[in-house]
This record gives C-alpha cells, sequence and structure tokens, in this order.
C-alpha cells in the first residue's frame, strides 16, 4: 500500500468531502465537534458545520491531516493549536496541565476498508511530523483509556495505547474515558 499524507488545504478540498460524505458520523460532525462550543454546535447542523470547516481551510489555516492510499483519500486526523477547539478550552476534565503552548490531536478517521490496519496509527505519526515542521514542541492528545473493543464512535479520539506506542506519556486526567497525553518533540 502506497501512503502518502499531505495537510488539509484548499486544493485538498474534494478530497475530505469525498472523504467524509461517505460515512454518516462525519457527514453531521465534519470534525467541528472541539472546535464549536455547544451552543454553536446545537445552532448548526451538517452542512453548516462542513462550511464552518471549509470557512477555516479557505482562510489558509490547516485543521488537519489527510491520509491518501494510492492517490484516494482513506484518513483524517485533526491537529490545530489547543486555542482553536474550544470545546477542549471548556473542559473541566481535559484541563490544560500546564499553561506551556500545545497543539492537540483530537479526531481520527479512517474509511471502512482500511480500519483495522494500523491507518490512525500512520495518521498520527504524520500529525506528529507536520507539527515538528511547524516548530511545534508538544503535542496533546485525548484518547480512550479502554483497550477493550469499543464501537467507533467511542474511539474517535484514538485509544491510549496507540499514543504510548508512538511516545506520548499519560498525564492523567479526571475524564473517566479519557485522558491527557503528550508528546515533547526535540
Amino acid at each position: 500500500m502506497d501512503l502518502t499524507f499531505h495537510p488539509l488545504t484548499s486544493e485538498r478540498w474534494k478530497d475530505i468531502e469525498k472523504l467524509f460524505g461517505e460515512d454518516s458520523i462525519c457527514r453531521s460532525c465534519w470534525c467541528m465537534w472541539w472546535r464549536l462550543s455547544s451552543s454553536e454546535w446545537e445552532k448548526r447542523k451538517g452542512s453548516d458545520r462542513k462550511e464552518a470547516l471549509k470557512t477555516i481551510v479557505s482562510q489558509g489555516r490547516v485543521p488537519g491531516i489527510m491520509e491518501y492510499s494510492d492517490g484516494q483519500p482513506i484518513g483524517w486526523c485533526s491537529i490545530s493549536p489547543r486555542e482553536e477547539f474550544h470545546r477542549l478550552e471548556r473542559s473541566r476534565t481535559l484541563k490544560r496541565t500546564d499553561r506551556q503552548p500545545v497543539w492537540s490531536v483530537v479526531c481520527f478517521f479512517v474509511a471502512k476498508p482500511f480500519r483495522q490496519k494500523g491507518m490512525a496509527a500512520k495518521l498520527l505519526e504524520a500529525a506528529i511530523k507536520y507539527a515538528g515542521k511547524q516548530g511545534i514542541k508538544i503535542i496533546e492528545g485525548y484518547p480512550n483509556r479502554s483497550s477493550e473493543k469499543q464501537h467507533d464512535t467511542n474511539i474517535y479520539t484514538g485509544l491510549a495505547s496507540m499514543f504510548q506506542k508512538a511516545g506520548f506519556t499519560d498525564c492523567g486526567s479526571t475524564s473517566k474515558k479519557r485522558t491527557i497525553m503528550r508528546y515533547k518533540l526535540e
């Protein structure tokens, strides 16, 4: 399998439409859950959330990394400065551990035919490399603590074991489901 990874830019917008359009979960969310406040989330529906993500991209900001197999979009990882994730910034259970600037990895999506093949782990590696090229020193993730098999909607933030294998360390949290994990770039 020939895998490549690229930041989501305006030139690649049709690729995210193709990837998210095939799955009902992404078609309604458009990876805006963490970016919108609760009230904004309730006001906006699928097409409005899509437009919100498109606005971010059209402003020249990169909201995440796309994964391709043989030129076809197969995966997505949302990574941006933590401040861009309003719901995360207001979270009582995933509070900042300190005031250091961090980028956050908040979501993964892999097309069904490519799941359970390590594609999310490869996306995480690509996100680390991308953040490093941007001069970022600390990356955080908020993965699911459980190692039990779960429905895809419960593990969209990734699994703690995947983050640990990538070199992240567990910083803990008060959440029963998720933990805060950090990766420090040299």
